[in-house]
């Protein structure tokens, strides 16, 4: 009983903070966004988790991270829930038009998703990937993505039918009718496009990498999931560059001629290139590398549940 009371008033509470932003002036939801992202970098130091990430990334000591960066990237956490709160009362041509993409990645996009090939494009939890989505539905279609499953259910069925009403076809990672995998694999021979979030591995079977110099784990499903359909793999990233525009940058593409494993590492090079040059909008609040995981953790990765999904 209190279990469902619980999931109710975190229903009833993301409900009534989605309306509230949503409707809110532009003026003013950016204003507390921002303050309240201040004032959690600035309270206490900053998360402490992110400054440990944080100080991978800058090559420094936790203690060494500036109280400015670590403001920043709590700033553009703020503005990254901000936003989605928002997107679905967006103009579709504002954001197409807000955001910035090379000639060279714009051409790599038109050549690749215009094949029958199918195209796999990896990002990290890095700015705004709805914003990066509504983008690419936009200019060529729907694609298709996995979600991982929230509680209470009601506020993953609200995650996900938010993302369709964006143009996104959205697979549950667990308890869906079908493995993620199989479907996005259909989706790849039809000459689909997929796009997925691979910087952090929710599963048992995440591919192991070096990232700033230190071991962590990333999902193999874009990588298998190339290898397996023939499909061309892109690196992607996005990043802000002022109050109303940001940067898209998806112009690598990754060799998979070397297997899962060497794929992966490649991804992980890129993505590592890519948030050195925007680290405050890297939202990596989680323990990440190896050095840092519980001992739950470790004690459940050593153990592999028979018949747990492919990560995607």
């Amino acid at each position: 009983m209190l279990g469902n009371l619980t999931d109710l008033a975190a229903d009833l509470g993301y409900r009534t903070g989605w309306a509230a932003v949503r409707f809110a002036p532009e003026a003013l939801a950016r204003g507390v966004f921002d303050a309240v992202g201040t004032i959690a970098g600035r309270r206490g130091g900053g998360p402490e988790q992110l400054r440990r990430n944080l100080s991978r990334v800058i090559g420094t000591t936790p203690e060494e991270v500036p109280t400015e960066l670590l403001e920043e990237a709590m700033r553009s956490y703020a503005r990254y829930w901000r936003e989605a709160f928002r997107l679905p009362t967006t103009n579709v041509a504002e954001i197409v038009a807000s955001l910035e993409i090379s000639d060279h990645d714009r051409q790599m996009i038109d050549d690749l998703s215009t094949s029958d090939q199918g195209l796999v494009i990896a990002l990290p939890h890095s700015g705004n990937w709805d914003t990066c989505g509504v983008w690419l539905a936009s200019q060529y279609g729907q694609f298709s993505t996995v979600a991982e499953r929230l509680k209470p259910e009601s506020l993953f069925n609200q995650f996900v039918e938010y993302r369709e009403s964006l143009g996104f076809e959205v697979f549950p990672l667990t308890g869906g009718e079908q493995p993620p995998m199989a479907l996005l694999a259909d989706r790849l021979r039809a000459g689909g496009t997929i796009c997925l979030m691979a910087d952090r591995d929710l599963s048992h079977n995440g591919v192991p990498v070096t990232l700033f110099g230190e071991r962590t784990r990333f999902p193999a499903g874009p990588a298998k999931l190339a290898i397996q359909t023939g499909s061309p793999l892109l690196a992607a990233h996005h990043s802000y560059t002022g109050e109303k525009t940001s940067l898209l940058r998806c112009g690598t593409l990754i060799d998979t001629s070397g297997g899962v494993e060497a794929a992966t590492q490649l991804l992980a090079d890129s993505f590592a290139e890519n948030i050195a040059k925007a680290p405050a909008d890297w939202h990596m609040l989680q323990p990440l590398w190896e050095s840092d995981w519980s001992q739950e953790r470790r004690d459940r990765l050593a153990e592999p549940r028979a018949g747990e999904a492919d990560p995607a």
